[in-house]
């Protein structure tokens, strides 16, 4: 057996196991993953995060050697491009490993490309969350998904935010707590590797201050995880389509409920920028299987 030290924590109740492995010294591999992530045998997660120095990773081959790179796996065992919510909790696990100071900024490496993570205080983060990309949707959608309890299948829109996504507007909340999630809604036409699928009702909007903010109601189904609290880039996913849904002076600041609580997304040209909290709940040791 091998022995690991591990901390969890959470984004809005997406949660993840971090692993701190600096030099990369870690056997991580997809056993290991699934055991770590199951809620019964193992510790319980929506996916693992490995805290490790771009130069000690294949996929941290394109940044400076000593850049912290988030090595996000879902609980399947399969990677991930990026994770959202995983990168707010992973600043907040470096700022306490390592001390790094979040407060101006820190650039970290994921699949997905670089991301720079900001401590905002008290427990919340902001995340730049990349470029972003709409399909090429004729009448708003460009697809349609079919889902348990959902009749008839509904139309979508692929949107990619450095993972892809397919994003469905339903009717109201009824229709919204009907679904079952606990397979995978099936996307026509399917994205190469799959995709993550959201599914959001619009709650109308309300000022902040001086700034307009939309308000939307959203669940996801993860790929490579099934049904999970939260998802950031999903949550950016859902803002950018509902914006265009909305059509011209629709706001470009969009505060998405999800089960596991709420986050924020601001829309900057080509870029979205993901603001919630982020929470480490505990720290252990774990026993993995292995021969």
């Amino acid at each position: 057996m091998t022995t690991l030290k591990f901390t969890k924590g959470h984004g809005t109740q997406n949660d993840f196991v971090l692993l701190f492995d600096e030099s990369g010294e870690i056997d991580l591999n997809p056993d290991v993953v699934r055991f770590l992530c199951d809620r019964r045998a193992g510790i319980g997660a929506d996916g693992v995060i490995r805290a490790v120095r771009s130069g000690h990773v294949d996929a941290g081959a394109g940044y400076d050697a000593s850049t912290w790179f988030m090595d996000y796996w879902n609980s399947d065992g399969t990677f991930s491009e990026m994770c959202g919510n995983g990168a707010r909790v992973f600043a907040m696990f470096l700022e306490r490993e390592v001390g790094v100071d979040a407060r101006g900024g820190i650039t970290i490496g994921t699949r997905g490309g670089a991301r720079t993570v900001t401590s905002l205080g008290e427990g919340r983060y902001a995340v730049g969350m990349g470029k972003w990309v709409l399909g090429k949707a004729r009448d708003g959608f460009d697809s349609q998904v079919r889902a348990r309890g959902l009749t008839p299948p509904r139309p979508a829109l692929s949107v990619d935010v450095g993972n892809p996504h397919h994003v469905v507007a339903l009717a109201s909340r009824d229709e919204l707590e009907a679904l079952d999630l606990t397979s995978a809604p099936h996307v026509t036409p399917r994205a190469e590797h799959g995709s993550n699928v959201e599914f959001a009702v619009a709650l109308g909007g309300e000022m902040v201050g001086d700034e307009p903010h939309g308000r939307v109601r959203m669940r996801v189904h993860e790929r490579g995880s099934g049904e999970t609290k939260s998802c950031g880039t999903g949550a950016c996913a859902v803002a950018l389509a509902m914006r265009s849904w909305a059509g011209e002076g629709a706001p470009n600041v969009w505060d998405i409920e999800v089960p596991g609580g709420m986050v924020t997304v601001r829309i900057q040209e080509d870029r979205t920028v993901l603001e919630g909290p982020a929470v480490l709940v505990a720290d252990g040791v774990v026993e993995v299987p292995g021969d």
